[in-house]
């Protein structure tokens, strides 16, 4: 039977999410029903809610869910009613890059997780009056009460009481893709320089898995003095505020005009982006993880590239989220991935306090939960 529930829709032209109640069709095959604990908010769904991402609305976003498998489709496997899930990206899970290890190399991914549509082009979320309303954000479309959702993007996962699975939702694409860039991509070694460029949730992340990597030396750059303080206390060695301090002019100062040897750029700003090119060593790489508005480009001297200097595009940081994810799991909770010092609860009701804190900078990592007992706001 169909399932009615809530969600936060993202229309054209609206500044902010709108609760409206909703219509989930039964899961089909490869999918399931999954009633939601939590979900993290990321700007990813802020940017599509500015139009700046080519996903069609309405829509339901939300891609950084936690929550319990109510049913499954037909033929699904790898989940069953019961279990505890977190909610990652989608992928075919088919194809050659799939099936060796790189789901992120998806032939698929874009339209597979910005699409909000299954691969024929329907959606399983749709208005009482019919209305089409975009789903599968991600596989997930989380941002709801409930949700159906790609089998590919679920991981089982083993937790104490639903506050502890809540608390494992930003893992899903924030934390990952922080960590994944590091620990997977860049891997960076003793006597390796590192630096982030914007102090959210996924470079945070990166600097948390810098500590883990042995690098000599993490800084980090933001406008916000208050996440440079929290990047500090997270193993950051040196920070910039780019409100007050020239960036370029800092960095080749700490480095004494040799560069950074990776700098992870995650604000998606095209002209840091070209800095980052110019801020770099000699065969030294900059990891792309922010995303402008569609369509934006930046430029660089083409021959700054011939000495070895690399540009990496990120995505998912580089992770195959079956193996990945319980290795951040385990990280976290020996306490070695602490990225809940900068996580935020909202209940679901302030949802628009939470879009409001997450674009001023306020909140790094604003969290909303769906059960009352959950619903009190602390870090």
């Amino acid at each position: 039977m169909p399932t009615s529930t809530t969600a936060a829709v993202a229309r054209a032209g609206a500044d902010d999410f709108t609760w409206e109640p909703l219509v989930l069709d039964d899961p089909g095959p490869g999918e399931a029903l999954i009633r939601l604990i939590a979900t993290g908010l990321c700007h990813t769904d802020l940017s599509v809610l500015a139009g700046n991402l080519p996903t069609p609305l309405p829509a339901v976003l939300g891609h950084e869910g936690a929550g319990i498998v109510e049913a499954v489709g037909p033929g699904t496997t790898g989940v069953r009613a019961g279990d505890r899930v977190v909610m990652s990206f989608n992928s075919c899970g088919s194809c050659t890059r799939c099936r060796t290890g790189q789901p992120t190399r998806c032939s698929t991914f874009f339209p597979r997780n910005f699409g909000a549509a299954r691969p024929d082009g329907s959606t399983p979320v749709h208005t009482a009056d019919g209305e089409p309303v975009g789903g599968l954000f991600f596989g997930q479309s989380s941002l709801a009460r409930h949700a159906v959702v790609s089998v590919h993007s679920l991981v089982p996962v083993e937790v104490a009481d639903d506050r502890e699975l809540a608390l494992l939702a930003p893992i899903g694409c924030g934390v990952q893709t922080g960590a994944g860039t590091v620990l997977n991509l860049l891997k960076p070694g003793p006597g390796d320089t590192l630096a982030v460029f914007g102090a959210g949730a996924v470079g945070l992340s990166a600097v948390m898995a810098a500590q883990l990597s042995g690098v000599s030396e993490v800084v980090v750059a933001d406008r916000v003095a208050s996440r440079l303080t929290t990047a500090s206390e997270l193993g950051a060695t040196h920070t910039i505020n780019t409100a007050i301090d020239d960036l370029g002019e800092s960095l080749a100062y700490l480095t004494g005009g040799h560069g950074v040897t990776y700098i992870v750029e995650t604000t998606g700003v095209p002209a840091l982006l070209e800095l980052a090119v110019t801020a770099i060593s000699t065969a030294g790489t900059v990891a792309v993880i922010g995303a402008p508005a569609a369509g934006s480009r930046a430029s660089f001297d083409i021959n700054a590239l011939i000495d070895g200097r690399t540009i990496r595009g990120v995505t998912e940081g580089g992770s195959d989220r079956i193996t990945f994810i319980p290795a951040l799991i385990d990280l976290f909770r020996q306490g070695r991935l602490p990225y809940d010092q900068f996580v935020e609860f909202y209940p679901a009701d302030q949802l628009t306090q939470a879009v409001q804190d997450a674009r001023s900078g306020r909140t790094i990592k604003p969290l909303i939960v769906f059960d009352d007992h959950d619903s009190e706001a602390g870090r």
